[in-house]
């Protein structure tokens, strides 16, 4: 199960929906609604924790006992404060989060799954036993990309990945109420853009039709007084939802094209592109995935909609001890999906210690030197993500080394040192070489 949290910044893209999101303590997002005439107020993670209360209790009633631990799926792009909101979430819901897996991993389980009986390759390679794999993932409100390479043995590394937690279907929605806004505006002279009502009811309606343009290539919307007592009436083809979502289309292979830089690897080295997600159903998306693979025919084999939670499901019975010996052979070696460092000259720019894609377990260690003449203390601040200035990316966490020996600036030196285990806990320490005093931080999901 994904949850999108927008990393404590309230946004824009919220007019269409049914409630009211306001910036609460610490800048994180607050959603507002009416529920029998009183006003209500939930954090992302009580709404998650919901959802996954009521996942337990299905599970509970299907299994007849009592379920207690669970692993939940992620967007693989999602960073450290999103996957530390799931984690808390799991926990308001009475669960133990064995793991948080990126749902693209998750996906090339259930693939393997299915290919264990044949995961040998058909085309000429100098390894046999290994086949590159990469995931496609295009969901209702995330888009992951990942690159992996599988054994015969059953490892999954994870080479790169690459994505954007804001591109979906739900995008393609919006997109597609604006223009029947527009078509609406155009033909009765009324602006619908401001009744909330008209605009929830527009989206379901081109949600339908945009699964309807899946198999067919025109679909009619028609909605009864939608605004002002004025009827909707209009006809939806494919073109014209392929040229309005072109751009969004066009940026799901860019991501791609970076997935396999990252990866150093060529497009013709994949042996196998798997697609999974309610919206890799849409006919263009997989038109221009697999002309971009040279026509590589696309895999189809695992469930869109299901691969994702039977991966999960396949992992919990690897960490829990269960299961037939392929398994619990099953290894997973992940990467990081966000470059991790710190803040230096005069806290503006991030200095990278951890590059993004890089596999863990990992160690890294960079020195800096003092900023100032007899500068005695030096601030850690601890940021994720991939823009040049620290504004740019998400912090993650601060702590003070004190202890540093006077002197002009740039003579003292400090090693900082990043270590990230398996789990993606991330300790960062800070040493000041001269003296050996040293403080540190754990940054667990």
């Amino acid at each position: 199960m994904g949850t999108r949290f927008n990393d404590g910044v309230v946004k824009k893209d919220i007019e269409t929906r049914p409630f009211k999101v306001i910036e609460g303590p610490a800048e994180k997002p607050i959603i507002v609604f009416e529920h029998e005439s009183e006003e209500k107020k939930f954090s992302p993670e009580e709404i998650s924790s919901m959802i996954l209360r009521n996942l337990k209790e299905a599970a509970e009633a299907f299994l007849g006992t009592t379920v207690t631990d669970a692993v939940i799926t992620v967007p693989a792009y999602f960073s450290d404060k999103q996957r530390q909101a799931t984690m808390d979430a799991g926990v308001l819901a009475g669960l133990n989060v064995l793991r948080l897996i990126n749902e693209p991993t998750s996906a090339a389980i259930a693939y393997c799954l299915d290919k264990s009986a044949d995961i040998d390759i058909d085309i000429d390679i100098d390894s046999p036993n290994e086949k590159n794999v990469l995931v496609f993932d295009l969901g209702g409100g995330t888009f992951d990309v990942s690159l992996l390479e599988i054994t015969k043995s059953g490892t999954i590394t994870v080479k790169a990945v690459g994505g954007d937690t804001r591109l979906g279907g739900e995008n393609f929605d919006q997109l597609m109420v604006n223009h029947c806004v527009e078509v609406f505006k155009k033909k009765e002279k009324i602006d619908a853009s401001e009744n909330a009502t008209a605009k929830m009811r527009l989206k379901i309606a081109c949600e339908k039709a945009k699964r309807d343009l899946s198999s067919t290539p025109q679909t009619p919307i028609e909605i009864d007084c939608l605004c002002e007592g004025t009827d909707l009436t209009m006809k939806f083809s494919r073109a014209k939802f392929e040229e309005i979502n072109a751009g969004f289309f066009n940026m799901c292979i860019k991501h791609v094209e970076n997935c396999l830089r990252d990866g150093n690897m060529h497009k013709r080295d994949v042996h196998e592109v798997v697609v999974v997600g309610g919206s890799t159903r849409i006919p263009k998306v997989q038109q221009m995935l697999t002309e971009f693979f040279d026509g590589k025919p696309l895999c189809k084999s695992i469930h869109a909609d299901e691969a994702v939670a039977y991966g999960a499901a396949v992992l919990a019975a690897n960490l829990s001890g269960h299961g037939n010996k392929i398994v619990r052979d099953l290894v997973l070696l992940d990467v990081t999906p966000l470059s991790l460092g710190i803040s230096v000259k005069l806290e503006h720019e991030m200095s990278v210690v951890i590059p993004r894609n890089t596999p863990i377990p990992t160690i890294k260690e960079q020195v800096y030197t003092t900023l100032f003449d007899n500068q005695v203390s030096v601030n850690i601040i601890v940021y994720q993500g991939e823009g040049k200035y620290v504004k740019e990316n998400i912090f993650l966490a601060k702590f003070i080394l004190h202890g540093v020996p006077a002197a002009p600036k740039g003579v003292e030196k400090v090693k900082v040192r990043f270590n990230m285990d398996s789990n993606g806990i991330l300790n960062v320490s800070a040493e000041v070489i001269s003296t050996g005093n040293k403080r540190s931080i754990t940054i667990a999901r």
